[in-house]
C-alpha cells in the first residue's frame, strides 16, 4: 500500500468492514438465545447469513459448499458453519425486529467518523427517503406473513414488501439504509397490510432509535394525505412530497387562484450550458383538500424547459417555509427521492445483490430475515464505498460492482485470509498466484508410471 496514494489517506479504520462487521457480531452475540445446547448459536447462523449477502453468494447450498472453513472464522468470527438447510430452520423463528439495533449501531459509527456531516441537506437537517418496494412473489410459495392478492383467473399470488429508508443527498451517489420495515400481514390479521401503516410503525421507531435526529422526509405523491402528514408532524419530521394535480383537485385549485391574482412568487433560473430555462412557483399557507381544511402545507411548482423545447415539470407539498433563497433547495431534496429508486432498488436488483431471488421463505420471518440482512450487508457496502479507499481501488480496478463481487467470491473461496481488507488488497494491487498442487495423483499420472 503506497503512502504517496492521496486516495489512501486517513482512513477511517472503525468504518472499514472488518471493523463493521465485528460491531455486528458484537451485537448479534447480545440476542438471546431461545435454543437449549444448539449445534449452531444463533450469532453464528445470523453472520452466515449476513456473510451469503456480504459476499452476494447466488445459491444459498452452492456458496455454503464452496467456503473455506479458515475464512468462515477469520472473517466473521463464524466458530460453527451451519449447512443451507439449518441456517433456514434456525433464521425462520428470528424476530425480524431483533435485527433492527444492528442498523443504529452502524448508524452511530458513521456519526462518530463525522461522514454524515456532509449529508445535512437543509436547515439543519438531513433527507431521508422512503419507499415501498416487493422483494418476493409466488403463487405457490407462501407463509402466514405474506400479503395476498386474486386475479381475475382465480389464482392467488402472494408476495412480501418493505418499506425502505435511506438516507440521501443530492451530491453524492452513496446512500445510507436505516432500518427497513416490513410490509406483511400481522398476526391474527385477515387484511393485507399496506405502505401507510408501515410507515407509521416505521415513524414510531425511528423516533425511539433516533430520538433527537433532525431529518426531512421525501417520498413520492402517494404519500401526499392527511393521516400521513399528521403522523410525520406529531414525530417531529419535515416533509417534501410529491403531489399530483390530479389526485389534489381542491390544492391546485387554490395555487390557480393565487397565480391569476398575483399572490404567489417565482424565481428564474437560466442555464447557460444546458441551455435550460428553470422555474420555481410556490404559494406558502394552503390546505390540502376540502375533507382536510385543518391540514396546511406550502406548494411548490417546478418546470423545466430543455434545450429541445421539452417540458418537465415537479410538484411538492412541504412543511418547510418556502422563499426565493430556498426554493431550489427543497426542489432539489424532492427530486432526490429518485435516489431510492435508483441507488438503492436497482443496485439491490440489477448490481448482483439478487434481491428478488429466493434464498428461503421459511413458514414463519424467514423472508423477511433474509431481506434485512441483504439491506444490512448493503448499508455496509454503501458505507466501504464512502469511507473504505481500499474498497474503492478494488472497484475501480474490476470497472463493474458485480465483477467486484465475483473477484471477492473468488478469493474468499479460493485462498485463507486473515480479513476483507486481504481481499480488497489482492484485487486492488495483485497477489501472488501459487501453482496448484493436488493433493492426490492425478489419474493420467499414474497410468502413465505404470505403462513403464
Amino acid at each position: 500500500m503506497s503512502r504517496a496514494d492521496p486516495t489512501l489517506r486517513r482512513p477511517r479504520r472503525h468504518l472499514h468492514y472488518d471493523a463493521l462487521v465485528g460491531l455486528v457480531r458484537q451485537r448479534f452475540e447480545e440476542l438471546p438465545e431461545p435454543r437449549r445446547d444448539p449445534d449452531f448459536s444463533l450469532a453464528d447462523t445470523l453472520m452466515a447469513g449476513l456473510a451469503l449477502f456480504s459476499l452476494k453468494g447466488p445459491s444459498l447450498l452452492a456458496f455454503m459448499r464452496r467456503a473455506v472453513d479458515h475464512n468462515w472464522r477469520r472473517v466473521f468470527g463464524l466458530r460453527a458453519v451451519p449447512s443451507d438447510t439449518q441456517m433456514r430452520t434456525i433464521l425462520d423463528d428470528v424476530d425480524p425486529n431483533r435485527l433492527r439495533p444492528v442498523f443504529r449501531d452502524v448508524f452511530r459509527q458513521l456519526q462518530r467518523g463525522k461522514v454524515l456531516e456532509p449529508y445535512v441537506f437543509l436547515g439543519g437537517c438531513y433527507l431521508v427517503a422512503l419507499d415501498g418496494v416487493e422483494y418476493f412473489r409466488s403463487q405457490r410459495v407462501h407463509c402466514d406473513h405474506c400479503l395476498s392478492c386474486q386475479h381475475k383467473t382465480g389464482a392467488v399470488s402472494y408476495y412480501h414488501q418493505m418499506l425502505a429508508a435511506v438516507l440521501v443527498h443530492p451530491d453524492f451517489p452513496e446512500v445510507i439504509p436505516l432500518a427497513p420495515e416490513p410490509i406483511q400481514r400481522l398476526d391474527g390479521r385477515d387484511k393485507n397490510d399496506c405502505e401507510r401503516n408501515a410507515a407509521r410503525r416505521w415513524l414510531r421507531q425511528f423516533r425511539k432509535d433516533h430520538p433527537h435526529l433532525p431529518i426531512i422526509v421525501t417520498e413520492d405523491a402517494l404519500s401526499s394525505n392527511a393521516p400521513h402528514i399528521r403522523d410525520l408532524l406529531d414525530h417531529h419530521i419535515h416533509f417534501i412530497l410529491g403531489v399530483k394535480e390530479a389526485d389534489h383537485q381542491h390544492l391546485f385549485e387554490q395555487y390557480q387562484r393565487r397565480l391569476e391574482t398575483g399572490q404567489v412568487e417565482t424565481v428564474h433560473e437560466d442555464d447557460a450550458s444546458s441551455g435550460a430555462n428553470r422555474s420555481w412557483t410556490f404559494a406558502n399557507g394552503v390546505s390540502l383538500n376540502e375533507s382536510n381544511r385543518e391540514v396546511i402545507v406550502n406548494l411548490l411548482v417546478s418546470v423545466e424547459v430543455d434545450a429541445c423545447g421539452e417540458v418537465h415539470s415537479w410538484a411538492w407539498v412541504t412543511d418547510l417555509t418556502l422563499a426565493a433563497d430556498n426554493v431550489r433547495q427543497v426542489a432539489r431534496g424532492g427530486r432526490t427521492r429518485w435516489r431510492i429508486e435508483n441507488e438503492t432498488f436497482n443496485t439491490l436488483k440489477n448490481q448482483g445483490y439478487h434481491f428478488e431471488h429466493n434464498y428461503g421463505h421459511g413458514a414463519k420471518h424467514l423472508a423477511v430475515v433474509f431481506a434485512s440482512l441483504m439491506m444490512l450487508a448493503f448499508l455496509i457496502d454503501q458505507v466501504q464505498q464512502r469511507c473504505n479507499p481500499l474498497f474503492q481501488k478494488a472497484w475501480q480496478k474490476e470497472g463493474a460492482k458485480c465483477a467486484l463481487w465475483e473477484a471477492v467470491r473468488h478469493l474468499f473461496a479460493s485462498f485463507e485470509v486473515a480479513s476483507m481488507a486481504e481481499i480488497y488488497g489482492g484485487i486492488a494491487f495483485g497477489y501472488q498466484r501459487p501453482t496448484l498442487r493436488p493433493l492426490i495423483e492425478p489419474a493420467t499420472a499414474r497410468s502413465r508410471t505404470d505403462t513403464s
